[in-house]
């Protein structure tokens, strides 16, 4: 499959403004967060699943300073083939990596999941002691330990030792995943696709 690669950069800030007699104009709403990650898939024809996309992003650049998206995409096919995006973002104290990928499926669903990679300044042990009580610890490396919560038994947390820190990838999977406002009305009781981070 021939994968193609588009760059996308944003800073996303807030501007103020200053008007005469203010007070007696309505206040204009804050600036919407810019969600590069959805303009950069649709611009290049994603739309099957750009709701997944769009609820996925916008939850891992909330809170962010500025963030730039690495998009590879199948363009032949955009609608059709996988979407990988790889997201780094920047925080006061810290930079931070994400990924999101979304598959489209059989029926109108989408297979997708997200990543988001980060370096805590603390031990592994001591972020599972504080974190991740109650989780499931299995342990694949003698540095590397994966942690699952049986009620979201479609997420995890992997600590890897990385003295003196940390990495920490907090994951999500979930696959048939379909648009909740694209599908028919649910009968009562049903459950909806939640597409939780």
């Amino acid at each position: 499959m021939k994968l193609a690669t588009v760059f996308v950069s944003v800073i996303a800030f807030t501007c103020g403004s200053a008007l005469a007699q203010g007070v007696l104009l309505p206040q204009a709403p804050p600036p919407a967060a810019q969600d590069t990650l959805t303009r950069a898939a649709a611009s290049v024809g994603v739309k099957r699943c750009l709701p997944a996309i769009t609820r996925l992003s916008g939850l891992t650049v909330q809170g962010a300073r500025s963030h730039d998206v690495l998009l590879d995409w199948d363009r032949k096919q955009p609608d059709v083939g996988p979407v990988f995006s790889l997201i780094g973002l920047e925080y006061p104290n810290a930079g931070v990596a994400a990924s999101i990928t979304a598959i489209p499926e059989a029926g109108g669903s989408c297979t997708v999941s997200a990543e988001r990679i980060s370096v805590a300044p603390y031990t592994c042990a001591s972020i599972a002691q504080q974190e991740l009580v109650g989780y499931q610890m299995t342990r694949l490396l003698p540095v590397f330990a994966v942690y699952t919560d049986p009620k979201e038994p479609t997420s995890s947390v992997s600590l890897i030792d990385s003295p003196p820190g940390c990495l920490v990838i907090r994951r999500f999977v979930e696959y048939n995943w379909k648009d909740p406002a694209a599908a028919p009305a649910a009968a009562p009781g049903a459950p909806v696709a939640p597409l939780r981070r």
